[in-house]
């Protein structure tokens, strides 16, 4: 990944601002260096690749000599294997100190107890806590605590085929709802779909749902009943229903295996404009060098622009022996040194004070920071896979006909309200 020679100087900063919020208050606990501190940290980086050679060979030892008498054991999981070795780690009471864990996973080890709550066991958690996106520290909240603090971050953000809307006579990017319906009919005329998308759930259409005013649950997510089945959540549906009928959303969304991919599909002029995160744009570009990929903030409705959440989330396990310690760990990973550097590798940053710094690091950063300042959690349960699974199906009968919107929505609503409850 290149680099512009501001990068020195952003370097510079991130390490002064690091050291402002690495850990000061250690020297007068730690061990001693002859009787060290050993914590144990999980993660799914990519072995081999930029972010563990980053931690490795620059991150680590950087903390390890910051603080004397700690050191710093990694162990770097396949993401897909990560999940299981945790849960069965949980269940023969071999667990590490501190894991950096998918945001669907926090709620799950919350509810099994083997997470500790950083609201209440970090002294200075309101302090830390108040440097992130809201969208990415609200992945970490279950049952009125946080279990964790977000540590890499994504988002969506709406792709956009400036070519072939030249082509069909429109200048701008849609900006709105409004624009989407009013530019889907001129790009039909020239055998363009407006708009492509997998179904994968909240990650599909909840960007679509929160930005036409609309929810899924009520803010602390004990219920879906009044929400996902509310007006204005209907009528985000019945939008989507519509377009879909038309023939201005491709098949994609229904899962037709036929149906051209989203990537194909904008590099090939197929499709409009589609919804994607940071990591689509090496590929796309890899692929069509000659296309202009042009990015865009989410379309807004009568809620604003508002998009999705994804990221990584670290946490501290409930068993650990080294409490100060691994906080202390946790502490640095959210510094402003860790999170640039990391920033380098391409894990976008959690702290809202380094959205200026991106573009010197990575120009393309810029939009998603932005479009992070207003994005939401998905819904933190430990029944998440369920939820989503369920939203999805409904979502898919409601566009292939099959349910009208309400009563998709009146079934999901019923099905997720245990759910919640459980």
């Amino acid at each position: 990944m290149k680099t512009s020679t501001k990068w020195g100087s952003a370097a510079a900063t991130a390490l002064s601002l690091g050291l402002l919020f690495s850990g000061l208050p250690w020297g007068l606990t730690a061990a001693s260096a002859a009787d060290p501190i050993t914590i144990n940290f999980w993660h799914a980086y990519s072995e081999g690749g930029g972010e563990t050679n980053a931690i490795t060979n620059l991150l680590i030892p950087r903390f390890e000599a910051e603080h004397p008498g700690i050191i710093v054991q990694q162990a770097a999981i396949p993401y897909d294997s990560l999940h299981q070795k945790l849960l069965v780690a949980a269940a023969g009471g071999d667990l590490p100190d501190v894991v950096r864990a998918d945001l669907a996973w926090v709620p799950e080890l919350a509810n099994l107890g083997v997470i500790a709550p950083l609201s209440t066991e970090m002294s200075d958690f309101k302090k830390y806590s108040s440097l992130v996106y809201p969208g990415p520290l609200a992945t970490n909240y279950f049952k009125g605590k946080y279990y964790g603090l977000p540590l890499d971050t994504n988002t969506r953000v709406m792709f956009w085929n400036k070519a072939v809307f030249a082509k069909a006579g429109i200048k701008k990017a849609p900006a709105t709802f409004a624009d989407l319906l009013t530019d889907a009919p001129k790009l039909k005329k020239i055998g363009v779909k407006l708009f492509a998308d997998g179904s994968y759930g909240g990650w599909t259409y909840e960007p679509w749902i929160w930005s036409g005013g609309g929810d899924l649950t009520d803010p602390k997510f004990t219920k879906a009943s009044g929400y996902i089945n509310s007006k204005k959540t209907i009528a985000v549906v019945q939008m989507l229903v519509d377009m879909y009928k038309k023939g201005y959303i491709s098949d994609s969304i229904t899962n037709n295996k036929s149906a051209i991919g989203t990537g194909d599909g904008l590099g090939k002029g197929k499709y409009g404009t589609i919804f994607d995160g940071p990591w689509f744009i090496p590929g796309e570009t890899a692929q069509y060098p000659t296309f202009k990929l042009t990015t865009s903030l989410i379309p807004a409705g009568s809620g604003g622009s508002v998009s999705v959440v994804g990221g990584e989330d670290v946490v501290m396990m409930s068993t650990t022996t080294q409490k100060e310690a691994s906080l202390e760990f946790i502490r640095y990973m959210l510094s402003s040194d860790w999170q640039l550097t990391m920033a380098k590798v391409g894990q976008m940053p959690v702290r809202q004070d380094t959205s200026a710094l991106l573009p010197s690091i990575q120009p393309y950063y810029a939009i998603f920071a932005k479009q992070l300042l207003t994005a939401k959690t998905r819904i933190p349960s430990p029944n998440f896979q369920k939820i989503d699974q369920i939203f999805d199906d409904q979502m898919q009968k409601a566009l292939t006909g099959k349910m009208s919107p309400k009563a998709a929505m009146d079934a999901a609503a019923k099905a997720i309200d245990p759910l919640l409850a459980g």
